[in-house]
């Protein structure tokens, strides 16, 4: 180590054998080490400004999804895929179960609705959902369970259809509803209690758009439906499925009438929906002796459920177990991935989520 006296000349440099000179060679050493200290330093504070923006900006960013998901309830969570893997335990693959939830937001509902083939299908879903299920929805799920009922609302509100469907639906719900507020504090249902009890004044006005909704008469003069010849006229009634449409068809005019009391038209309505056996025991004789097939019709329907029949369907690979909408492509490893698909019925769709 250098002692006072010494020359400490070093390249660039010139320093005097004195005690000022080593305090000067001390100083600036010390300014150097403090200067690349700050450098340091401030670079270090850099980093951590930087860091901390970041971890801002991906807080705010999840912070503005959560937010567009609770604060705008007509927002709709929506999944790129159309089908969902079903499965009901852990395995060394998968983890976890699926829930009716889960399904309900994956699954394209929204779409389903503007298809007149699946209208009723996701129609009865949404009944079977309100009697029973709701309080197994996500919070999320229950959010997209309200927006397709305002859509299913608005869409029957335009097109003047299935006005009596809708109205059994939003009745359904609502006695759910007040069933499951009175049970607050249970955690029966998801969010505020004010929030609900607003669903539920909503509900009510709907009922009352479909109550005060008046059929418009089509513009055009061409060829109606009572022009038709009767055996055409028969034909037609014969492929309803539903008695009171029956009922309400023979209401709209006296020519109708007669056509909608036909026995041979209420037998085919009875033999479709329920069995012989149960057929049997709903026997009712009118006052010529003959069987009353309408007044059995509408017996048979109180006791039996009657027969669903839709024009599409949820579908489950049993190769793969995913569940998606007929004609959607899934990931199926399958030969032949028809064959293994069955189709499901809308109770049949709950029940493969009751663990």
């Amino acid at each position: 180590m250098p002692f006072l006296g010494q020359d400490w000349r070093s390249p660039g440099q010139s320093w005097v054998k004195t005690a000022d000179g080593w305090k000067r060679f001390l100083d600036e050493k010390s300014g150097s080490f403090v200067s690349d200290l700050s450098s340091y330093c401030n670079k270090e504070v850099y980093n951590k400004e930087n860091l901390f923006n970041s971890l801002n900006y991906d807080v705010a960013a999840k912070k503005r999804k959560k937010d567009m998901l609770n604060s705008k309830t007509k927002t709709q969570y929506f999944h790129q895929e159309k089908w969902i893997y079903v499965h009901k335990g852990s395995t060394k693959e998968r983890h976890g179960y699926c829930t009716l939830g889960e399904a309900f937001n994956r699954l394209d509902f929204s779409t389903a609705i503007l298809d007149s083939r699946r209208f009723n299908y996701v129609v009865r879903l949404l009944e079977l959902i309100a009697k029973s299920q709701l309080t197994s929805l996500s919070g999320i799920a229950q959010k997209n369970f309200m927006n397709i009922l305002e859509k299913v609302v608005l869409k029957v509100l335009e097109d003047q259809q299935n006005i009596r469907l809708i109205r059994e639906l939003l009745q359904t719900l609502y006695t759910s509803l007040c069933t499951l507020v009175q049970r607050v504090g249970k955690s029966v249902l998801v969010g505020n209690i004010n929030m609900w009890v607003y669903r539920m004044e909503t509900i009510l006005h709907w009922q009352q758009q479909l109550n005060n909704i008046q059929i418009t008469r089509p513009a055009f003069k061409g060829l109606t439906f009572t022009d038709l010849p009767l055996c055409l006229q028969l034909n037609i009634m014969q492929r309803l499925s539903d008695g009171r449409d029956l009922v309400s068809l023979g209401q709209a005019a006296l020519n109708l009438h007669a056509l909608s009391e036909d026995r041979l038209l209420w037998k085919k309505l009875c033999q479709y929906h329920f069995s012989e056996r149960q057929i049997r025991k709903r026997l009712i004789l009118s006052d010529k002796g003959q069987l009353d097939w309408k007044k059995m019709y509408f017996k048979l329907v109180r006791c039996y459920p009657r027969k669903e029949q839709y024009g599409d369907t949820l579908q489950l690979c049993r190769h793969c177990h995913i569940l998606s909408w007929k004609g959607t492509d899934h990931p199926c490893t399958a030969n032949n991935p028809e064959s293994c698909s069955v189709s499901l019925s809308p109770q049949d769709f709950i029940n493969l989520f009751k663990f």
